[in-house]
């Protein structure tokens, strides 16, 4: 069982390598978001949950995310393999995570971060900003407050996986055939 975790900032491209990746490895792609959304359209009782939280503009719980994300692996036992988009966050997300795992005898593969120089990533996603309708990615302003979250909360994780000798850092630039093809030499020799 094959479970990688793909790290960057926003704009690194990880959605549109998750995309190819899961093709090309046959990997069921969890992304928290995608699953966040799934949960409060199907208005699940985790996704009600969430959207109370979201809607006082509060940060949804470890444990509600980490809750949606088992019932997601769940779902697919019969997968080859999931690769983790947007999941773990936080330390305390990755020791769920890997406590999860354990009790199906499994565990974190890999975890590969897309690495670009920050300046090149905002410009990315205010050209993205243009047309993805999202107010987050036509603001310079947000778009470092994001990176300072990322810095400040997920970039500690890369330590804990550099620990387990589980850590890959790949150019995240160039074209998109480019760097699917440095995530594919990362993978093939694990």
């Amino acid at each position: 069982m094959i479970n990688i975790v793909l790290f960057g900032k926003p704009g690194a491209g990880k959605g549109t390598q998750a995309e190819f990746l899961k093709e090309k490895y046959n990997l069921v792609h969890l992304s928290t978001g995608d699953i966040f959304r799934f949960n409060i359209k199907n208005e699940t009782d985790l996704g009600k949950l969430a959207k109370s939280y979201m809607d006082n503009g509060d940060l949804v719980p470890d444990e509600v995310t980490i809750k949606m994300l088992e019932d997601s692996v769940n779902n697919n036992l019969d997968a080859n393999g999931f690769l983790y988009d947007g999941f773990p966050r936080t330390l305390a997300q990755a020791q769920a995570l890997d406590e999860f795992l354990n009790t199906k005898n499994w565990n974190i593969t890999a975890t590969i971060a897309l690495e670009a120089d920050d300046q090149i990533l905002i410009e990315r996603i205010l050209e993205r900003g243009k047309t993805s309708g999202r107010p987050d990615d036509q603001n310079e302003e947000k778009i470092r407050h994001r990176y300072q979250e990322y810095n400040e909360k997920t970039a500690p994780l890369m330590e804990y996986y550099k620990e387990q000798n589980k850590f890959y850092p790949v150019n995240g630039i160039g074209s998109i055939a480019e760097i699917t093809e440095r995530l594919g030499k990362v993978i093939e020799h694990l």
